[in-house]
Parts: C-alpha cells; sequence; structure tokens
C-alpha cells in the first residue's frame, strides 16, 4: 500500500513550519488513472463530495421531471450551501410545493454560515432551523424521490428504498462494491469507496454526455445545473463557488467535509478526488487548485484561484507572516 503523499506545506517566512499529505487521483472516462499521488486504493468517506452520486436517483426515477424540478433544484440537490437567503428560500418554496415543511427534513438545525442572515436571527431571537442546514437541498431531492417512490418518511434509514437506490448507483458510478456506510452530518449514510473509485465516479460523469443511457444523461444534467449555478452549490466566499466562476472552462466542484474534494471536467473527460489525510479543508483546497492549474484549466495568477492555491497567512495585526502552498510535484 502507497504511503500518503505530501499535499500542501505551510510556510512561516524561511522556515516549513508544517505539512499536510494525503491522496489525489485523476482519472479518465474509461476510469483508468491518468495521475495519482499517495494510495488510490485508500478506502475512504467522500462525504459532501458524493452528493452529485446521491442525487442521480432523483433524476433517473423520473420524480425530477414529474415535480418540475429546475436546474436550479438540482444543483440544490447537490449543494452544500451556507444558509444564505437565496438558498433558504428557494428551498422552503421546494417544501412547501411537496406540501411539506421544515419538520420533514431529517437534517439536523445548523446555524446560517450566511453572517448576514445570522446575526439578523440573533438579534431577532431567532432560532436555526433545518431548511438552514447546509444539506437541505440534497434532504429535499430525498424527500422528493421519497414521494415518487411512495415510500415512507424516514428516507435516511440505510434500508429505506432512497438509500438503497443511492447506494446502487454510487457502486455503479464508482464500480466498486462498497465496503459500508458511516452516518454522515446530516444524519444520512455515506457510503465509502477508495480514491481510486472516486476519481472513477468524476471521469464517468465528465464523459456522461458521450453516453445516452438513462443514467448518464442524468449524470449530464447534474453537472451541467452546478457548474451552471455555482453560487447554489456553495456561496458567497466559499471555494466551490468562487473556483467554478473562475475556471476557463465549464468544470464542476464540489467539496465534502474532513479535506474532501472532488473536479468533474467535461471538456477533459477528466475526474479528480482530493482527500487530505488530516482533514484540513486548507489543504483540500489547495490540491484540488493545484491540479486544476496543472490541467491548465484555472490560470494560477487569477486571484481567485490565488487564494486558494497559494493563501498568504495573516497574523492578528494584519501583518503577512506566511504562505500556504502546493506541493511542487502537484503543478508540475
Amino acid at each position: 500500500m502507497a504511503e500518503a503523499a505530501v499535499l500542501a506545506e505551510v510556510w512561516r517566512g524561511p522556515f516549513m513550519e508544517s505539512v499536510h499529505t494525503g491522496h489525489a487521483v485523476i482519472c479518465d472516462g474509461s476510469g483508468q488513472i491518468v495521475a495519482a499521488w499517495g494510495d488510490p486504493d485508500a478506502v475512504v468517506l467522500p462525504r459532501s463530495s458524493s452528493k452529485m452520486i446521491q442525487a442521480l436517483p432523483l433524476v433517473t426515477s423520473g420524480a425530477a421531471d414529474a415535480h418540475g424540478l429546475t436546474s436550479e433544484h438540482l444543483a440544490l440537490a447537490c449543494a452544500s450551501h451556507q444558509g444564505a437567503p437565496m438558498h433558504v428560500e428557494r428551498v422552503n418554496r421546494w417544501l412547501r410545493d411537496l406540501g411539506l415543511d421544515d419538520n420533514a427534513l431529517r437534517c439536523g438545525p445548523q446555524v446560517s454560515r450566511d453572517t448576514a442572515l445570522k446575526l439578523d436571527m440573533i438579534r431577532a431571537g431567532e432560532s436555526p432551523c433545518r431548511v438552514h442546514n447546509n444539506c437541505s437541498g440534497k434532504h429535499a431531492g430525498f424527500l422528493t424521490l421519497a414521494q415518487h417512490l411512495g415510500a415512507g418518511s424516514d428516507y435516511i434509514d440505510p434500508d429505506h428504498p432512497v438509500q438503497m437506490a443511492c447506494k446502487d448507483v454510487f457502486e455503479t458510478a464508482t464500480n466498486e462494491e462498497t465496503p459500508g456506510f458511516g452516518i454522515d452530518g446530516c444524519s444520512a449514510p455515506n457510503f465509502a469507496t477508495t480514491m481510486h473509485g472516486m476519481a472513477r465516479a468524476m471521469g464517468w460523469f465528465a464523459t456522461a454526455g458521450q453516453r445516452s443511457d438513462g443514467l448518464s444523461r442524468a449524470a449530464t444534467r447534474l453537472t451541467e445545473a452546478m457548474y451552471t449555478h455555482p453560487e447554489l452549490v456553495a456561496g458567497e466566499g466559499r471555494a466551490c463557488t468562487r473556483l467554478m466562476r473562475a475556471s476557463k472552462e465549464p468544470v464542476a466542484l464540489k467539496t465534502g467535509a474532513e479535506g474532501y474534494f472532488v473536479a468533474i471536467l467535461p471538456e477533459r473527460g477528466l475526474g479528480i478526488a482530493v482527500k487530505a489525510a488530516d482533514g484540513a479543508t486548507r489543504a483540500a483546497e489547495c490540491a484540488i487548485a493545484a491540479l486544476l492549474v496543472r490541467l491548465e484549466v484555472f490560470e494560477a495568477a487569477h486571484p481567485e484561484v490565488a487564494a486558494f492555491l497559494s493563501p498568504t497567512i495573516h497574523n492578528w495585526d494584519g501583518l503577512a507572516t506566511g504562505q500556504i502552498m502546493p506541493a511542487r510535484g502537484l503543478l508540475v
């Protein structure tokens, strides 16, 4: 088994103070590894980076079309949004269209990560709701699928038809039998796979437009929804949104908890999976930016790219004290 590779270095003045290790894999549409760092066979939980896979049954079942879902709905189904008004209002409207309310969601309440809304709610003495949870769009998709299937309301149960459908498409996209699952922060099962499996799935998404089967058509719709509505996939100030906007070509990016990040590159027919072994978001953001610069999808000098590729570290007095840098092997 290969060891984790250095993904990012943290420098303070002339000294390398810290390093982040992990794994990164680039796959083509056939599932072949184009390049890899660390261990492609490392078993991981991709966390929210797998949301576009979890959203596949919403489309393939006919539920999305039966309920008149737009590309905005599909982007929210793939999102880890920050609970800003643009997200909350859309998910609430989606729930109302289903004849449901906040109580139908099985994700827990979460304080909005949108500063203005969070402060407004504090001043008004309002408690956060489930709709503010970053996964509420995914859960609205689960509810839509559950209604369409005539299944019960406990859609997060691993044996529920919704989750069984998610497991089935996860194994299809990764082309691996999952060894199991962990319960995610939003209470839904999160299926494990290898780094190769997740990169293979992203490569499969990237080349979905070249195929005509129903599952591939669904993958194309979800990918297009993500890069068409980057503000819904994450939100202002967030890496997914900022980097998708900065890209020279359509690219779907998705972060996941504990240092995970994926990219779908339709024009290249490539998929990327990154995992920081210590769970550091800053390392995963740095590494994914570096790999996309390597592939010439990003310009390294673009301010939005540089903010994640090589961010300056400041102290409490605003002084520049160091910098985060990608491992050289990721760039060249």
